[in-house]
């Protein structure tokens, strides 16, 4: 980015970008792909506005970052919120709603079943979609950021990135497993993400979950049974080490040592602590302290390890600018990091 003309240090201007940016998607080397969707939300609503409220928050995060530099150098842009997409939210959400409020207790209901079809058909319509939205942009050689909505939205962009850097592997920040299969009824649930990632995407070599708190018995027997696939650090192991006097560096290592070279990032913001995000969706008591989030993006640099793509779900704003202003300076930190992993 030629910093002509732009001044990082002062306030964001009218009708700016991101982060206050004047820069356009084809100028960007980071382009944020935003997915205002969440269909199959079954506790709290609002992901769908996170995107646009990020927008609004991120412009009052400074630029200059004490771990990375100037990630905003590299040009950082937000495409708008597509339209289409909109609409599919709108359809979807109002299909589900009686779905979620018997807890997917449908058979012998045509219509309802008649509406978990649809559901589910918008779901595969959104994935090519983000597939191909994502693919495109890596095409041009972009680091692509989707920004949900609940974390069904991330299922195409992994699947272009896991076309792209075979072998891959993905640290999952969550309070959730999200290993349960089609939950209430919805195949693409925001519950199912990496049961459906990792029986439907060849490309993922590994899937290592931080911060997991609230699961389910089978969840936690597709972990058992995955031969290693599937690596889960549970929050109450985490805590146990704190209270053994184990420096979360150390902690961090270990996590990212059984990451592979090539690293994807697929954070839900209930993975961290609920005082910081109140307003997502389902949060769970426990979780990341924002230090100790920060701590597994420098363990990755540590390790000398290559972020290759990223998403950022579960950010609903409530009732005031909290959990936007905490997605929108946490998803700065996770750029500048996946930026500094590939020398820049």
């Amino acid at each position: 980015m030629n910093d002509h003309g732009f001044d990082p240090d002062a306030a964001a201007g009218e009708g700016s970008g991101i982060y206050g940016l004047p820069m356009a998607p084809e100028d960007a080397h980071v382009v944020i792909v935003p997915v205002p969707f969440e269909a199959t939300t079954s506790y709290g609503g609002g992901t769908s506005d996170g995107p646009a409220a990020m927008l609004e928050a991120s412009k009052q995060v400074d630029l200059f970052d004490r771990d990375t530099g100037r990630p905003y150098q590299a040009g950082i842009a937000m495409l708008p919120l597509d339209q289409q997409v909109i609409d599919w939210n709108g359809e979807a959400v109002h299909l589900a709603a009686p779905i979620v409020e018997v807890g997917g207790a449908i058979e012998g209901d045509d219509e309802l079943e008649s509406n978990l079809a649809r559901v589910n058909e918008i779901g595969d319509q959104l994935n090519e979609w983000v597939a191909w939205r994502a693919g495109e942009l890596l095409d041009q050689g972009k680091l692509v950021v989707t920004l949900g909505g609940d974390h069904s939205v991330p299922f195409g962009a992994i699947r272009a990135h896991a076309a792209r850097y075979p072998g891959m592997g993905i640290l999952h920040l969550d309070a959730h497993a999200d290993l349960r299969e089609a939950y209430e009824g919805f195949t693409w649930s925001h519950a199912s993400i990496f049961h459906n990632v990792m029986t439907r995407i060849d490309g993922v070599a590994k899937l290592v979950q931080v911060g997991v708190r609230d699961f389910s018995n089978r969840e936690n027997e597709m972990i058992s049974s995955s031969d290693g696939r599937i690596v889960t650090f549970f929050d109450a192991e985490l805590a146990i080490r704190r209270d053994d006097g184990i420096p979360f560096a150390r902690t961090a290592d270990e996590i990212v040592a059984e990451l592979p070279y090539d690293v994807y990032l697929s954070w839900d913001i209930d993975g961290l602590d609920p005082t910081l995000c109140p307003s997502t969706g389902t949060p769970v008591p426990g979780g990341l302290s924002w230090n100790e989030a920060i701590a597994l993006l420098r363990a990755i640099i540590r390790a000398k390890k290559r972020i290759v793509g990223l998403d950022l779900c579960e950010v609903s704003p409530g009732e005031t600018e909290w959990d936007a202003n905490v997605g929108a300076r946490l998803l700065y930190k996770m750029i500048g990091f996946a930026l500094r992993s590939n020398g820049m």
